[in-house]
């Protein structure tokens, strides 16, 4: 993959579980900024522990490295993570969600079964890569991002 500001390479092991038919949920995070979209990525595969990871990009800022989002670089990512059993986007601020639903709508190319998650970013991140990487599919992948909203801070 060519070296391109704000995506990262998908990272996590997929097939490493002993079964050869592993095909794990992808997560793709979108943030207006490239830093915060991988800092989290790093953060969600410290928090999730050893063993096989689901396969975990970040999409965050324009192509240029600046601040924003960009559907090419969002398209990349979930490319990138796609195993075969959908792919789950979680993103931060107002415009990325418009900026997925778009791709979402116009059947842009994304992989088959690619979702925008309502959750958290941070939170749903960890919860996301936890639940995909024990296998969880689509479904149960999703409502483990969206369970982050019932942790209260206070």
């Amino acid at each position: 993959m060519r070296e391109v500001p704000g995506v990262t390479e998908a990272t996590g092991v997929a097939g490493m579980t002993g079964n050869a038919e592993f095909r794990p949920v992808g997560i793709v995070l979108v943030s207006h900024s490239g830093d915060v979209a991988r800092a989290v990525a790093a953060m969600a595969q410290g928090l999730a522990g050893g063993g096989a990871l689901a396969p975990i990009a970040a999409a965050g800022g324009t192509p240029d490295g600046g601040l924003g989002t960009s559907a090419e670089l969002i398209a990349r990512a979930a490319a990138d993570v796609d195993r075969g059993a959908g792919v789950a986007v979680l993103v931060d601020l107002g415009s990325a969600v418009l900026t997925v639903k778009a791709l979402l709508a116009e059947g842009y190319d994304l992989p088959s079964g690619t979702r925008l998650v309502d959750a958290p970013l941070v939170e749903g991140a960890v919860g996301a890569l936890v639940a995909a990487s024990a296998g969880a599919d689509l479904d149960a992948v999703a409502r483990a991002a969206a369970e982050a909203y019932e942790y209260r801070k206070t």
